[in-house]
C-alpha cells in the first residue's frame, strides 16, 4: 500500500506575500485580552498573522498596516518598535 504524504501547512508572509511552510514563519498574535505579541513557538492563543523572520518584511507589513488589518485592530507604534527589537534579538 502506498503511504500518504503528509501535507505541510503553508501561510503567506504579510511583508513579501510569499507562501512558505508555517514553521518557517513568525506568528504575530492578538491575544484574547487584546495584547499584541510575537509568538516564536506558534502555540499562543489568539488570532495570528504571519511574517518572515526578516526585519524587512516586518517593516513592509508595518508601513502598509497589513498586520493591523489581518488582526482587525490598531497596533500602536511602540508595539511595532518592540517587535522589531525582539525580532533583531531572536534571529
Amino acid at each position: 500500500m502506498e503511504q500518504k504524504k503528509k501535507k505541510i501547512p503553508e501561510r503567506r508572509c504579510l511583508g513579501c506575500n510569499e507562501h512558505k511552510p508555517k514553521a518557517e514563519l513568525l506568528r504575530v498574535v492578538r491575544t484574547p485580552e487584546g495584547e499584541i505579541a510575537l509568538d516564536f513557538k506558534g502555540k499562543m492563543n489568539g488570532r495570528g498573522a504571519y511574517i518572515c523572520h526578516k526585519i524587512g518584511c516586518l517593516r513592509k507589513a508595518r508601513k502598509s498596516k497589513r498586520i493591523d488589518k489581518s488582526l482587525a485592530c490598531e497596533i500602536p507604534e511602540a508595539v511595532y518598535d518592540a517587535m522589531e527589537k525582539e525580532l533583531e534579538e531572536n534571529v
